[in-house]
């Protein structure tokens, strides 16, 4: 059974702990396991099962902390820990995780990476690599005086094997997408093109404006920049200690053609309505996304200003795909999995140019 855990109830070490700096890496079966282990419906879709949780974002708890006298500032402290820590799996010294201050209820599903077609790029970007997936789906959601506003995220984390039975520890990589940080109206996460370098019409954060704020002065602070994450983690994946990285700048994951609308309105239900039937346990189909990358883009405008700050991104080419074929919302989903932000680095290619070094900004 999951814990059950008030809407805005914060608990968890959100900065380092001598858990983070003990990572060997994981297994993929033993993730897998975790993430199914307590889910808050134990067959989606059973008319008899629980609603599904909402945990609540507020100014407050992203802003606790920066006051004198008191705690460190919490969304710094958690900021460094995403940036810092590897762990697949975070689960604190009482074994219940820590609560997220942004996107605290997702979606996980899992599946299988393949690239297909030649392309420049090394790692798990070359062609004929397969890799096994863990992805988190979320859909942060804004009520603004002109309706609802959605902004879809998804944290990927790739392992350098298609072996679910794999025994040794390996170490992942991890890139995180967006279609806009500041919210559209689209209403399927199958419609948007989600990137590592999204829009942000901030204006559609209504009163959540403070939380972007935040979001952006503070991985200014201890990092390089809040709206762009490199995707180098899978360049140097699985590649040879004197083999270059050779790095795309930009990456999308765009839903393959054909697949159907699910009209619910929870991207939770609709992700896990793409794969099962409601009230079958077991998987009935795939969730597929292209994957897509591209040298080629620029930035325009600003996160406040009526239009939003826009990407342009063009010459995208296709180079594989994403089929996820099961999934799960579960309290070790929302408090227990971990994925690492990519420090940024001034020459992608180049880890001697990350912003952090052994756990400091060193320029």
């Amino acid at each position: 059974m999951h814990h059950t855990v008030p809407p805005e109830a914060i608990f968890g070490e959100q900065g380092m702990t001598p858990e983070d700096s003990s990572y060997q890496g994981s297994r993929f079966r033993e993730m897998k396991a975790a993430l199914f282990a307590n889910p808050y419906q134990q067959v989606w879709g059973d008319p008899q099962a629980p609603p599904l949780p909402h945990y609540v974002v507020t100014n407050k708890s992203v802003y606790a902390g920066i006051l004198p006298g008191g705690k460190p500032p919490q969304f710094k402290e958690a900021s460094i820990r995403s940036l810092d820590s590897a762990l697949d799996l975070r689960w604190g010294e009482d074994g219940l995780g820590f609560r997220r201050l942004v996107r605290p209820h997702g979606v996980c599903v899992t599946g299988l990476w393949e690239i297909t077609e030649a392309n420049t790029y090394s790692g798990y970007f070359q062609k004929g690599r397969q890799g096994l997936v863990i992805a988190r789906i979320t859909a942060a959601e804004t009520q603004t005086l002109a309706g609802l506003r959605r902004s879809y995220g998804v944290a990927l984390k790739l392992y350098p094997t298609a072996d679910e039975d794999h025994d040794q520890l390996l170490k992942t990589a991890n890139v995180f997408f967006s279609d806009d940080l500041g919210g559209t109206t689209a209403s399927h996460i199958t419609e948007v093109e989600l990137t590592n370098a999204p829009h942000i019409t901030g204006l559609n954060r209504g009163n959540q404006i403070p939380i972007l704020i935040q979001e952006g002065l503070v991985f200014e602070k201890v990092d390089r920049t809040a709206d762009i994450r490199q995707i180098y983690p899978i360049a140097e994946l699985g590649k040879t200690n004197n083999e270059p990285t050779r790095s795309p700048e930009f990456m999308r994951l765009k839903a393959v053609a054909g697949l159907p609308k699910m009209e619910e309105v929870d991207v939770r239900d609709e992700v896990l309505g793409h794969i099962f039937n409601k009230g079958n346990p077991k998987p009935q189909r795939t969730l597929s996304f292209e994957i897509a990358v591209s040298d080629t883009g620029k930035k325009s405008g600003f996160p406040l200003l009526p239009n939003g700050q826009r990407q342009t991104i063009t010459k995208w080419q296709t180079i594989g795909k994403i089929d996820f074929n099961d999934g799960v919302v579960s309290y070790n989903g929302d408090f227990v999995i971990h994925f690492q932000h990519p420090t940024w680095r001034d020459d992608k290619n180049d880890a001697r140019t990350a912003v952090r070094q052994n756990g400091k900004k060193v320029h």
